[in-house]
């Protein structure tokens, strides 16, 4: 059976200034485990720990800029263009333009704190 998703939930975000995560899809918002579906809102000069997620991350940039580090490369994400990092691979995200990032973030299997592996957790 459906189910209507009719407004997303605020989640705590890591690093600063804060980002707004709005997650519409995933353990909080829809009990799903099986993926998540957020919105992300990130400040100019926004950062956050580097990280080696359980999950692989699906992100489609909608405005400004976001900026994916690897252990490897670092990629410049504009808007319109996406990204995709597997699971396991080391990643660090952040919106250091002056414009800030508004993007759509897929995590497949969902998000939870337990398998992000934040550096320094």
């Amino acid at each position: 059976m459906p189910q209507l998703i009719t407004e997303p939930t605020r989640i705590e975000a890591a690093g600063t200034p804060p980002k707004k995560i709005e997650e519409f899809i995933g353990r909080v918002n829809s009990k799903t485990d099986a993926l998540s579906i957020a919105r992300m809102t990130s400040p100019s000069g926004w950062s956050e720990p580097g990280q080696t997620p359980e999950f692989a991350e699906y992100t489609v940039v909608l405005r400004g800029e976001l900026r994916v580090e690897t252990a490897s490369e670092t990629f410049v994400v504009a808007a319109g263009q996406a990204i995709i990092c597997q699971a396991g691979e080391w990643i660090r995200y952040s919106t250091p333009g002056s414009e800030g990032a508004e993007y759509i973030a897929v995590c497949l299997p969902a998000f939870a704190p337990s398998t992000v592996h934040r550096d320094g957790s």
